[in-house]
């Protein structure tokens, strides 16, 4: 198992060089000049080169690239903001608990809601139940988030008056921010365990456990629910690590002081630095929670660490495996 945490976590690397360059290379190419930006409209042409001077922008394009990189693995250096003029790392951990906040509450809601609603649904098949589900799940994945946020904003801040609009000045303003994001996580759970719930039921030892006489309770959580988890764990982790790379959109319309916020300034003010540090920070978050996937898969399923460390279970443990899901 070490040996393969190791394995993963040196991909990271690789993935951050291929990262870095994209959006360094996207960011140079594209229109507009930082100095300009941040002098203003009357600024003259000397005061631009200076500026140009003042932020290594007159270097090579290769040489900034290279520099940003060996900065960033020798010294965890994410560059200098060009507005703030503060270390972008340090920016970015004064904004990331918002979004981390934000991030685990809403994945939690879409656990809680969608796993026994996608478990009910398959329960109830072809059902009037099945069908409400279905087409809830269906209408609120279909709609974009920044439409329902504005919508719940209309109806909920503005006409009702019930919460705040933006910010987080009281705990209140959490409520839409989170709802609106935990409805995204719900309808995604929802579908995945659903589907994954159909297909264990149709195996031969939920069959054999209903034979031997076991309680259909127990069939659900320990036959049929803990084996169809694994595509619902890669659902959970894949959205979670969506929400903990920023939701740019839901952060700008509550103006929450979020990373995804904060990314979305820093491509406005044509702040390179600031915007290729959110970037990474993201990457390497989004890697780590993929990571930690991978290895709940051993938790959830035994069997699965013949896949992720490359070693043998023994006969005994196989045995013991399939006699408690009841196929012996």
């Amino acid at each position: 198992m070490a040996r393969y945490i190791i394995k993963r976590i040196l991909w990271i690397f690789p993935i951050l060089v291929g990262v870095i360059t994209i959006v360094f290379f996207i960011s140079a190419l594209a229109p507009g000049d930082p100095a300009a930006s941040l002098l203003g409209a009357t600024a003259t042409q000397e005061e631009i080169d200076a500026m140009h001077h003042t932020l290594g922008l007159d270097q090579p394009l290769i040489k900034r690239w290279f520099d940003y990189i060996w900065g960033v693995f020798t010294r965890f250096d994410f560059g200098t903001s060009y507005v703030t003029r503060q270390p972008v790392l340090k920016d970015i951990l004064v904004y990331f608990p918002v979004t981390v906040k934000l991030a685990l509450a809403a994945t939690l809601l879409g656990v809680v809601l969608g796993i026994p609603l996608g478990v009910l649904s398959a329960l109830k098949q072809y059902s009037w139940i099945d069908s409400v589900i279905l087409v809830l799940s269906v209408l609120f994945i279909s709609l974009p988030n920044f439409w329902l946020a504005m919508m719940l904003l209309k109806v909920f801040a503005v006409n009702l008056s019930w919460v705040p609009s933006f910010g987080l000045d009281r705990p209140t303003g959490w409520i839409l921010p989170i709802l609106c994001a935990g409805l995204q996580s719900m309808t995604q759970n929802i579908r995945i365990t659903r589907s994954s719930m159909l297909e264990v039921m149709r195996q031969d030892y939920i069959r054999t456990a209903r034979a031997k006489g076991q309680k259909e309770g127990r069939i659900v959580t320990r036959h049929m629910l803990r084996n169809a988890m694994i595509p619902v764990a890669t659902s959970i982790g894949s959205g979670l690590g969506n929400q903990l790379g920023g939701n740019m959109a839901l952060e700008s319309v509550f103006a929450l002081p979020g990373l995804g916020n904060y990314i979305v300034k820093a491509i406005t003010a044509i702040n390179t630095p600031a915007m290729l540090g959110g970037i990474l920070f993201v990457a390497i978050v989004f890697t780590l929670v993929n990571l930690c996937v991978d290895l709940s898969y051993v938790a959830i399923d035994p069997r699965l660490k013949t896949r992720v460390t490359g070693k043998k279970i023994g006969k005994k443990a196989i045995k013991k495996m399939l006699a408690e899901q009841g196929a012996v």
